[in-house]
């Protein structure tokens, strides 16, 4: 038995892992060579089965998304603890991607975990989110700024750090109190079209 099956002992249930770990001392007390270092090795993680259960589950990140132009969904877990899973961003980074040019540009992750905090303080962290606006190219900007006076010049959807949602069974404005109260960044919420626009900018509300 080599290094790799000592550490194994550590990963069984913690009920068999002490019992374990006396049964393989005893069994390698005589062993020379190779086997001494699994002896030393065994002797070393014997204390923390005492301490140590089970290793705890990642806790998984995830985002349910309904895109209201291209009618296209994604479900998918985008983090786990503190690790971002990078195919996962780009499937994110396609799904938000500008349809009308068909241009694709990197998100900032952070606006990621602000959509999944907000669906868990109002209380639906399985809700699909509806989202009406991700990227957007200069061009794409500076065409919708033509016909509106709300598209912003320097718009943060630009840059890929600004989505445009709403939550269906949740009033808009209620998410516009949660996602104000976070602080995460920029909250602009428009009433008549029903959709509140949120950005991992500096804080500031409209």
């Amino acid at each position: 038995m080599g290094l790799q099956e000592v550490a194994r002992l550590f990963v069984i249930p913690s009920g068999l892992r002490f019992f374990l770990c006396l049964y393989y001392i005893d069994t390698m007390k005589h062993a020379k060579g190779a086997g001494m270092g699994c002896l030393l090795l065994a002797a070393i993680l014997l204390p923390f089965s005492f301490v140590y259960g089970e290793p705890p589950a990642a806790r998984e990140y995830r985002l349910r998304l309904f895109n209201t132009h291209t009618l296209e969904r994604l479900n998918v877990v985008y983090r786990r603890d503190s690790v971002y899973d990078f195919e996962a961003l780009a499937k994110l980074d396609l799904f938000l991607r500008d349809h009308r040019v068909g241009r694709v540009k990197h998100y900032a992750p952070q606006l990621f975990d602000l959509l999944t905090e907000l669906v868990a303080k109002v209380g639906r962290p399985e809700a699909e989110i509806h989202v009406i606006c991700g990227y957007r190219t200069e061009g794409t900007n500076k065409q919708l700024r033509s016909r509106s006076s709300a598209v912003a010049k320097n718009s943060l959807h630009r840059e890929a750090e600004a989505i445009d949602i709403r939550l269906p069974g949740v009033l808009t404005s209620r998410l516009r109190d949660i996602a104000l109260a976070l602080r995460r960044g920029g909250v602009g919420y428009y009433a008549i079209s029903n959709f509140l626009h949120l950005d991992v900018g500096r804080v500031r509300r409209w």
